[in-house]
């Protein structure tokens, strides 16, 4: 997530988030925004976006776009309190294990929907229930791998009973794209409602509600007076998002002060040039964001569905452009350092994150090796130049993903082993194109849920996982089921180094970088507003 944040006349706000790699920009300008007399008191708020929405029902769609949307209007079971990764009770008055395999939520009294509807435990069943029985492909259902059922024994009172006891994630996961509660007299209970429906019924809980709706263009909140849940009231009287087209367009109103805050996507050289600004200041941190490679084991070349299926040669062409990726190269001139080498599935800094990639591919030290990947193709007898047919979105994970590919596309056809077919897809549509098999490996970016390693494995690896890439490997299935709920940290910690040793062996996909936070504040603002929460929410800024 890339995240700009000017501050305009009199309005004393801020932005907090921390999914991924956030870039954050805050100037002063001679604009003035508006004080506002009804809502929150930090005044109103325009904020600037390249980013896509897909759903805003929370059951069809696992991206930043739309969960940026979905953290300010949905309530949740727990959520995060800005400036920590912790998670606490929100719409809840608590939660607790009152078993191993059952979890059990209060809820607080009064709760509503912003439409006066009574907001109840039979909503939260309602919730759960239709994310499994809907079952999206673009959905964060596979976060719900570990729930049998949900019962909800009086109007406070939710159950939650799970396959495997003592999971140590799953107040995390309440808090997820997989927890937002949803009136089950607005929301399908199984089957995706649109857009309109869900705005047109008023059907939000969380700190803001909708006011008017054009997905893409325009989206104008206002304040829920109603929330009763631990973030607070709203601290601003009024938040407009606008959409861009093109982050250039977005540059030139970061530059010109027309906009409070504008969050992904800048190019790290867009970054580097605003930051020459007298007005703001640069502070940078750690970011769980990564991007990879997706390879699906059905259609890439020697899949299990092509003519010349052959697991030992699909296994190969993934070796050899393993050892042939240059992250450093990636890193520095794509991305000016805002991305580091990443060489595991979890990136560095969360608990268990180890680098196996970086010894078993390349020259064992983190650069690429040419022999080294022609070995691995004569091994099984691979003819070469292997044809690849490399997909990459343009416009969700930033304007310097076509240099990012391109730059891909020129290391693995170094020594003609590879010849590489680049092809580029509208966000939208290829969301839903890379789950039916369409693109034989393709481009992806993870902003994560909540800061456990077990979100960069879960929904990657486990069975019917989110990548939908046919990979299916029963020893990592069982650690991943045994790491959840082993309450022993030093065990744990080892089952989550042994998945990565094994997928670095499948390479089911193919890591490239992780994420720097980095923040650009006014010079009048003190402290960095960067957050580890995971969520991207709208907070009173302190001066």
């Amino acid at each position: 997530m890339s995240l700009v944040h000017i501050r305009r006349g009199r309005v004393g706000l801020a932005v907090a988030a921390l999914a991924g790699t956030a870039v954050m920009l805050a100037a002063c300008s001679g604009g003035g925004g508006s004080e506002s007399t009804g809502g929150g008191t930090g005044g109103d708020l325009i904020v600037g976006t390249t980013d896509k929405i897909t759903f805003i029902d929370p059951a069809g769609s696992y991206d930043n776009g739309s969960f940026a949307v979905m953290n300010q209007v949905y309530p949740f079971l727990f959520n995060s309190q800005y400036g920590t990764a912790d998670v606490t009770p929100d719409i809840a008055e608590s939660g607790e294990f009152t078993s191993p395999t059952e979890f059990t939520v209060t809820l607080k009294d009064g709760l509503t929907f912003a439409n006066g509807h009574e907001l109840t435990s039979s909503d939260v069943k309602f919730s759960f229930d239709r994310q499994l029985k809907i079952a999206d492909p673009n959905g964060p259902s596979s976060l719900l791998g570990n729930l049998a059922s949900v019962e909800a024994p009086d109007d406070t009172t939710v159950v939650f009973t799970l396959k495997n006891g003592n999971d140590q994630t799953w107040e995390q996961i309440l808090s997820s794209p997989a927890g937002p509660i949803v009136d089950e007299e607005v929301f399908s209970a199984d089957a995706l409602t649109s857009d309109d429906d869900i705005v047109a019924g008023n059907a939000f809980g969380g700190q803001y509600v909708i006011d008017s709706y054009k997905i893409n263009e325009l989206i104008s909140y206002k304040p829920n007076p109603d929330y009763k849940g631990a973030l607070g009231a709203a601290e601003n009287s009024s938040v407009t998002v606008k959409y861009y087209a093109d982050s250039s367009n977005l540059k030139l109103d970061v530059a010109g002060g027309d906009i409070d805050v504008a969050f992904r996507s800048l190019s790290a050289t867009d970054v580097d040039d605003l930051s020459k600004n007298d007005a703001v200041k640069v502070v940078d941190g750690p970011g769980g964001e990564i991007r990879y490679i997706v390879f699906n084991f059905d259609t890439m070349p020697f899949g299990a569905a092509t003519p010349e299926a052959d697991p030992a040669k699909s296994l190969a062409v993934r070796q050899a452009m393993a050892d042939l990726i240059d992250r450093e190269a990636l890193s520095e001139d794509v991305y000016k350092g805002t991305y580091t080498p990443l060489y595991s599935y979890v990136p560095q800094g969360l608990t268990g994150a180890t680098e196996p990639l970086k010894e078993l591919y390349g020259d064992g030290a983190g650069a690429p090796d040419l022999d080294k990947a022609k070995a691995a193709l004569e091994a099984v007898g691979v003819s070469t130049p292997v044809t690849l047919n490399l997909q990459y979105n343009g416009d969700h994970y930033g304007p310097s993903s076509g240099d990012e590919y391109a730059a891909v596309k020129s290391q693995l056809e170094e020594g003609g082993l590879f010849t590489v077919n680049l092809a580029q897809t509208e966000w939208v549509q290829y969301s839903k194109d890379r789950t039916a098999d369409v693109y034989p490996m393709y481009q992806l970016g993870w902003f994560p849920d909540y800061s456990d390693a077990d979100n960069y494995l879960t929904p990657f690896f486990a069975a019917d996982n989110f990548l939908a890439n046919h990979y299916d490997n029963s020893e990592v299935q069982e650690l991943i089921t045994a790491q959840a709920s082993e309450t022993d940290a030093a065990a744990r910690q080892s089952d989550i180094e042994k998945i990565q040793e094994l997928v670095a062996a499948d390479l089911s996909t193919l890591p490239l970088l992780q994420g720097t936070q980095v923040a650009v504040v006014g010079q009048d603002v003190d402290g960095a507003v960067l957050d580890g929460s995971f969520k991207f929410r709208y907070a009173p800024l302190h001066k």
